[in-house]
């Protein structure tokens, strides 16, 4: 079995009867918000940074378990006395696969908690204090092609081992067979992740992106360099669930390739701030740009624009970081399916998008690093040769039209930020 899963949303449960003691605090949640913005501006902030990676911000999952710690009735002590544990969803679903008997995580998802150090890839103490974490209530960190355990018999009827264990983003990148330097990724799900793998070496960013720890076996650390989008596709279920200017999200596709362009409309769909490059948690959505002559199509094709102008954003802060340009940039998730999304991209990004025969690399990641740790296939390399190219977009648009859009996006972005 192999575990895939958003990374940081965070879950504290009872030992003994295995039952949460609060709902789970999605990664998407801000209710910290605050503490961080607090957190960042104190002597501390540069030293967490460096430790773990991350830019202090409410995604992450410390400052969502101290929430928990702080707010439950007796959390702190309990938690203190190895009454109660934290994970990562992974963690809960090995935890109950498993019948409480194994309570681990992977190196991919515990750097993704602003609770390890990305060096040495263990809990770190310091860390550990500021959040105010006890390390009696924390999992092992495993490597992410490992047999953890095995599932109790009576799930399946039978003990499964499981062997694979990565968040969603580092899953998708193994899945993309994406295990040397230089290559990279980007998956369009409910938020927009792009990783460049970096190997053995731990980048530092100078662009706001984020460090991390891509999934790796027994063999010596991985990192990855990761640019965040918060709202992608949710943008598009935002449309047809919110403003019901859709019936299907799939319906996005023909609407935005039915008119030449938006009309001068420019949608930032800041609902929860702003990610990378700029963290911003207090920016908020705007649609900028309207008049008597913009329409449904024309508002629906500007949300689908800015999916690919906030990749644009972070792709230019890899490169500024790189010092080199991207050859190409594979794609995954339900949103690459989208032929006006993927054209856009390539043309406002100005280089070939690859899509892949099989867009869900993240279950293919978790299945590839599940068979490796069980034998079923010797090598990485013995799966890369899975990987095969379903389509190629190349840009058509020229480089003054190019930088013109991409102005007046900036232009948004700054009026979205400056309005709140």
């Amino acid at each position: 079995i192999g575990i895939t899963n958003q990374r940081e949303t965070t879950l504290v449960w009872d030992r003994r009867t295995g039952e949460p003691v609060h709902p789970a605090i999605v990664w998407q949640c801000r209710r910290t918000a605050e503490a961080c913005a607090r957190l960042a501006a104190s002597p501390m902030g540069p030293a967490i940074t460096a430790k773990t990676g991350l830019v202090i911000d409410a995604y992450f999952s410390a400052s969502k378990l101290q929430w928990i710690l702080d707010g439950v009735p007796d959390a702190r002590r309990r938690a203190a006395d190895g009454e109660l544990l934290f994970g990562t969803v992974d963690t809960w679903l090995v935890w109950k696969l498993t019948n409480g008997a194994v309570h681990v995580t992977d190196v991919s998802n515990a750097s993704r908690t602003m609770l390890m150090n990305i060096a040495t890839g263990e809990w770190d103490d310091e860390l550990l204090s500021v959040f105010g974490a006890p390390r009696a209530m924390l999992p092992r960190i495993a490597a992410s092609s490992e047999v953890v355990g095995t599932t109790a018999g009576d799930h399946f009827g039978a003990e499964i081992p499981i062997g694979g264990i990565a968040g969603d983003q580092q899953a998708a990148l193994f899945g993309q067979a994406c295990f040397r330097p230089g290559l990279s990724k980007n998956t369009y799900g409910t938020g927009c992740f792009a990783l460049l793998h970096t190997g053995g070496q731990q980048p530092v960013s100078r662009n706001r992106l984020l460090a991390t720890r891509a999934a790796s076996l027994r063999d010596g650390a991985q990192f990855a360099v990761e640019g965040s989008v918060f709202v992608a596709g949710a943008a598009v279920q935002w449309l047809r669930d919110k403003a019901g200017l859709l019936a299907t999200a799939a319906e996005s596709d023909e609407l935005a390739q039915s008119v030449s362009d938006t009309a001068g409309v420019y949608f930032v769909p800041a609902f929860v701030g702003l990610g990378a490059p700029h963290w911003d948690a207090q920016a908020r959505g705007l649609m900028t740009g309207i008049t008597m002559g913009a329409g449904r199509a024309h508002l629906v094709r500007a949300t689908l624009e800015s999916i690919a102008y906030q990749t644009r954003e972070l792709i230019d802060a890899m490169q500024a970081d790189s010092g080199e340009t991207l050859k190409e940039l594979r794609v995954d998730g339900g949103a690459s399916a989208n032929q006006f999304l993927m054209q856009f991209q390539a043309d406002i990004l100005g280089c070939p998008i690859v899509r892949p025969a099989d867009i869900e690399t993240t279950a293919l990641g978790a299945a590839y690093l599940a068979g490796l740790a069980t034998g079923y296939w010797p090598t990485p390399e013995a799966v890369e040769g899975f990987w095969r190219s379903d389509r190629v977009f190349e840009p058509t648009m020229s480089g003054d039209q190019r930088e013109s859009l991409y102005d007046g996006w900036k232009r948004a972005v700054a009026r979205c930020r400056a309005s709140c």
